[in-house]
């Protein structure tokens, strides 16, 4: 019978690491906290004062679908310094990267960094948590929407809020 407890401690132990428990537990798994970090409330008054430049670190799929009001898509995959450095001269300026969740925004955000940008931070919980507070998102034509891209099926687990669409 002791053996049978300590066995079933063991799998149940052993269960528990091998899920993420939290968006902290896959931000720390993935991320090396190079980049501050600012919480959706931060930017959302940020943005409210337009004192920051939002950028948008996912495929152009993803902004097509939707993103946050004023986010200046740079993409991922063909994300260019030279683009980025040509709408943003000034490398002082107030930058805020997001993705979906944060990884790949920390990415990107890095790229600028090493570019000489000064002044970046990285959405905690990136588009997801910004929709998961119920703040709006437009799609590409500028009207609000409530539909998120997900990514894939296993990152829109962290999605909470709005249709999700994955394609």
């Amino acid at each position: 019978m002791k053996h049978l407890l300590y066995f079933f401690l063991l799998l149940i132990s052993i269960s528990g690491f091998s899920q993420q428990r939290s968006l902290e537990d896959l931000l720390q798994q993935y991320n090396t906290r190079s980049i501050p970090y600012i919480s959706v409330e931060e930017l959302r008054m940020k943005q409210m004062n337009d004192s920051v430049v939002i950028l948008d670190a996912r495929e152009q799929k993803e902004y097509n679908v939707s993103h946050i009001a004023s986010a200046k898509y740079v993409g991922f995959s063909k994300f260019s310094i030279d683009s980025v450095a040509n709408r943003i001269p000034n490398k002082n300026t107030p930058i805020v990267v997001y993705c979906s969740l944060g990884i790949r925004s920390e990415e990107i955000s890095e790229k600028l960094k090493k570019a000489g940008y000064t002044n970046i931070e990285n959405l905690y919980g990136g588009i997801f948590e910004w929709k998961n507070k119920d703040y709006p998102t437009v799609n590409n034509q500028g009207k609000e929407t409530d539909s998120i891209h997900g990514f894939s099926k296993n990152w829109s687990k962290w999605l909470d809020k709005g249709p999700i669409i994955i394609k």
